[in-house]
């Protein structure tokens, strides 16, 4: 792990931590914070079952470095949006789950990368904008399909025509996150339910991050179609087959309240 990446990598057992790492910036996003997401997330170290996603310093991510925006013709402009959508698309589409960690700004280029993440854990200092509106620009690495999927495309551009800003308790009413912790527990709460995660069957959790969104866009019968190969795919595995013994043997625990 070098102190100076873009990126910092640390392993616990099956999950692999990430960091952005440009505090001093806000980790705000440039190209190689974007081309360092994309190489991550492209070479992900064997045995590892989860990723937790988080941001150094006091924010995890406040957009777009505006201080690097170069000139860019339209031509130019698509490319570089391109290479956002790939780079994303590689974390929503990540072989194994991705629980993303947010505290302090999770704005713009940041919200689009919390986003593309599959589990949301909020700390109670998150807060969350869109200001391209004011910026006079739009959105380009995802925004405009992966957050209107999350809390609708009227929240969405409220959001960028009049620059509001939801605090943590709003951007989890509003289904932004999915957990809301104290200050400073984000990394540990995000931690156990990487761990969580990483301990189901491989295939049940690649079938909920990859079939569930597709299918999710389907007509109702195609829907139900794919659900059907993908639960016929997921319960034929040997760890599936070894899960449901146990739990016929009562080998394994029943579902609780509070779990």
């Amino acid at each position: 792990m070098q102190n100076d990446a873009l990126i910092l990598a640390t392993r616990h057992d099956a999950v692999l931590h990430l960091a952005l790492n440009r505090p001093a910036k806000r980790n705000a996003v440039n190209d190689a914070l974007v081309a360092a997401l994309d190489a991550q997330f492209a070479a992900i170290p064997d045995g590892v079952r989860a990723i937790v996603l988080t941001g150094n310093g006091d924010h995890f991510c406040a957009g777009l470095d505006l201080s690097e925006l170069t000139e860019r013709n339209v031509f130019q402009g698509i490319l570089h949006s391109r290479s956002w959508h790939s780079a994303l698309d590689r974390v929503q589409y990540s072989p194994v789950p991705v629980v993303a960690v947010l505290h302090g700004a999770v704005v713009g280029g940041g919200l689009e990368i919390a986003a593309s993440a599959h589990v949301r854990v909020a700390e109670k200092s998150a807060f969350y904008a869109f200001p391209e509106g004011q910026r006079g620009i739009f959105v380009g690495g995802g925004g405009s399909v992966r957050v209107p999927r999350l809390i609708g495309a009227a929240r969405v551009a409220d959001m960028m025509l009049t620059g509001r800003v939801l605090d943590a308790e709003e951007g989890l009413a509003m289904g932004l996150a999915t957990y809301l912790v104290e200050p400073g527990a984000g990394l540990a709460k995000g931690l156990a339910l990487a761990q969580k995660i990483a301990a189901n069957a491989p295939m049940s959790n690649y079938a909920v991050i990859q079939a569930l969104p597709r299918i999710t866009e389907l007509s109702p019968e195609q829907g139900l179609f794919m659900e059907s190969l993908v639960a016929a795919i997921a319960q034929g595995e040997p760890a599936a087959k070894e899960r449901l013994r146990a739990f016929l043997d009562k080998k394994a625990g029943k579902v609780e309240k509070g779990q």
